[in-house]
């Protein structure tokens, strides 16, 4: 073949080549659209998958057989053309023959139902707001353990789950509790309605939504953390969280000290907390200044996490009164995430004898007759004047331990006490300290 005749003919087949290719990409995608349509789900992945992999050697083929000009002297122009949806076909019958493995959820079924709130919008039959029933408890005696494996985060104290505890065995602990009606009553109130939406819900019949979220305020020493403690085995014994133990928590178990690190350690409290409740006690001191921005990266996190999270997680956030309204105002997505809010009073001078009185029969020790008569007089001066800082229930714990600390080592010079000996409290045990002994670490 002449020079001229053989450019001739590469530039004819280069024309054909173009021209085959753009009417063969058509035919492909043709192809694969009807294929989606037509397959079975995991099918058509498998043939999507093969066609993927043979891509590459489908256009190496295609410009091998066009330089030798096989394609066009045996099928003329329809020789590119075919070859592409030829392919297709191989990775369907390939996704036939040889299915690739796909993986499959693990977790199977449908996904969980969101926590109902009023960020969730109306409840519909499709989407209940509210789980029903209570979900499988291990045998008896079995710890439990969150979902999370590894080392507490620092900053965090976790409680964990009791399997055995019922609804009434909670409601039980709630109401042993010295003092805290109001509490105890809107508690109460909250577990039934809980539990009635339950039964409408099993009943087919709409429920109302519920933001499980919970602001407690108050001033120290007023048992918020013991009553968080119990909120998480209300909530498990209602079937709310599939685990139920707390994490306690603060600011400084939430805030890093460096740019982009607190989003990092607050997702990992977060973690940790999920399937149970996530208590973050003087909650209010995220958002104080001073730290660059990091509370409102903490905050920003917290909200999506509930959010992303709602089915797994429940928030409860305690604080000072004036400063956690402060807080909850001060973000449009707090607000709408926390709207049921327990106050917790400060107790009475006669509600912290008794909180004395029980600390000693708790741990078996007897108060003597002088000590009997100087306790009510001392509580009531003590919160005659009292401010805000107040210990309440905390301080006369302190002023327990304080006790037992003077008499044990008063009855220490005792050669073989007795038993009524090594019981009793008597005036010089209590000593003579009127202030507040150095607060602890919980309510």
């Amino acid at each position: 073949m002449a020079m001229g005749d053989r450019a001739s003919e590469e530039k004819r087949n280069g024309g054909d080549w173009a021209a085959d290719m753009g009417l063969g990409c058509l035919l492909d995608i043709a192809l694969l659209v009807a294929l989606v349509v037509l397959l079975d789900s995991d099918r058509g992945v498998c043939a999507v998958a093969y066609m993927l992999l043979l891509g590459v050697p489908s256009l190496i083929v295609r410009w091998l057989l066009h330089r030798s000009g096989v394609l066009h002297r045996s099928l003329g122009g329809w020789g590119g053309r075919l070859l592409g949806p030829g392919f297709v076909l191989l990775a369907v019958a390939l996704a036939y023959l040889a299915p690739l493995p796909l993986e499959e959820d693990d977790a199977g079924g449908d996904p969980p139902a969101p926590v109902a709130g009023p960020e969730n919008g109306p409840e519909t039959p499709e989407a209940p707001d509210i789980p029903v029933g209570t979900p499988p408890a291990p045998e008896p005696g079995t710890p439990e353990k969150p979902h999370w494996e590894g080392e507490v985060p620092p900053g965090v104290r976790y409680v964990p789950a009791d399997p055995d505890v019922t609804l009434d065995d909670a409601l039980a602990e709630l109401n042993d509790l010295i003092g805290l009606g109001e509490v105890k009553a809107e508690v109460s109130k909250f577990a039934k309605f809980i539990h009635v939406a339950q039964q409408r819900q099993a009943a087919g019949l709409k429920v109302a939504p519920i933001t499980y979220h919970m602001v407690f305020t108050g001033n120290p020493g007023t048992g918020k953390t013991t009553v968080a403690r119990i909120m998480a085995k209300i909530y498990r014994a209602l079937g709310v969280v599939s685990n139920g133990h707390l994490v306690e928590t603060d600011r400084g178990g939430l805030i890093a000290q460096y740019v982009g690190q607190t989003a990092v350690k607050t997702g990992k409290v977060i973690d940790f907390a999920l399937d149970g409740v996530l208590f973050i006690d003087e909650a209010y001191s995220i958002a104080d200044g001073g730290d660059q921005g990091y509370g409102g990266e903490c905050i920003a996190t917290l909200l999506k996490r509930m959010e992303d999270d709602r089915a797994r997680l429940v928030v409860i956030v305690a604080g000072y009164p004036d400063e956690m309204k402060k807080f909850i105002d001060s973000n449009p997505g707090l607000e709408s995430r926390f709207n049921r809010y327990i106050h917790f009073p400060d107790y009475s001078a006669e509600e912290l004898a008794e909180i004395f009185r029980s600390n000693a029969r708790k741990n078996e020790y007897v108060l003597s007759e002088d000590v009997e008569r100087w306790l009510d007089p001392a509580m009531a001066l003590w919160t005659k004047d009292r401010d805000r800082k107040f210990g309440n229930g905390r301080y006369v714990r302190n002023l327990f331990e304080k006790t037992v600390e003077r008499q044990a080592i008063r009855v220490s010079g005792i050669e073989n006490p007795t038993r009524e000996e090594l019981m009793t409290l008597t005036m010089k045990d209590v000593g003579i300290e009127l202030k507040d002994p150095a607060a602890s670490d919980e309510d």
